[in-house]
C-alpha cells in the first residue's frame, strides 16, 4: 500500500526498514513524550516491524491498523512513521500517531503526512472521526494537529506516564463533516 503527497511517500513497512526504524525509536528526542519509551533492544523493534509489515496482508480480514513508513519522494530519505488505527469499528472512529526522526523536524513533513492520512481515513476508510493526543508540553505535535484542522476537545490531567513523571494530555479530533464539507 502506498499514499503519495507532494513531497512524501507513505508506504507499507518492510523488514528492510528495521535499522532506520530502530534508530527512530531509540532517539531520546522521539521518546521524550512517548509513554512506551525506548524498545528493549533491536529484537523488540524487529517484532514491531514484523507486525507492521504484516498489516497489509490482514486487509482481507477487516484490517484495522495501518502503519506507514514515511520517506521523501526525492532521494527516498527516511522521515518517520505514521499510523491510523480504527479503534471503534461500529462508530467509525480511529486514532492517529506520528513520529519523525529529529533531522526531519521543522520541514513541514509531519503536517503533510498527517493531512494525507486524514484524507485516507475519510475517503478510503469511510471514517466518521479521527482522534489524536499528545502531552501538553509537546507543542510541536499539537501545532501540527491544529494546522490540519483538528480541534482540541479535552485537557486530561496526569494521564501519560512519561519518563519524567505523569503528564497532562491534550485530545484532538476531526470529524468527517469538518473535512468533507
Amino acid at each position: 500500500m502506498e499514499i503519495i503527497s507532494e513531497r512524501l511517500r507513505l508506504r507499507t513497512v518492510e523488514n528492510e526498514d528495521l535499522e532506520k526504524i530502530h534508530y527512530l525509536l531509540m532517539c531520546p528526542e522521539t521518546a521524550l513524550f512517548n509513554p512506551s519509551g525506548h524498545p528493549n533492544g533491536i529484537g523488540d523493534t524487529a517484532q514491531m516491524v514484523k507486525t507492521w509489515s504484516e498489516q497489509e496482508k490482514e486487509s482481507a480480514d477487516g484490517k484495522n491498523n495501518y502503519t506507514f513508513y514515511i520517506e521523501t519522494i526525492a532521494g527516498a530519505e527516511f522521515v518517520g512513521l505514521i499510523d491510523i488505527s480504527i479503534v471503534k469499528v461500529k462508530y467509525r472512529n480511529s486514532e492517529v500517531w506520528f513520529k519523525l526522526v529529529p533531522e526531519m523536524w521543522n520541514k513541514g513533513y509531519a503536517t503533510e503526512a498527517l493531512k494525507r492520512i486524514i484524507e485516507f481515513g475519510f475517503r478510503q476508510l469511510n471514517l466518521h472521526r479521527i482522534e489524536a493526543g499528545c502531552a501538553v508540553e509537546n507543542i510541536a505535535s499539537y501545532k501540527i494537529m491544529e494546522k490540519v484542522g483538528m480541534i482540541r476537545e479535552a485537557h486530561r490531567r496526569k494521564i501519560l506516564p512519561l519518563k519524567d513523571g505523569w503528564s497532562d494530555n491534550y485530545e484532538y479530533a476531526i470529524l468527517d463533516q469538518d473535512y468533507l464539507d
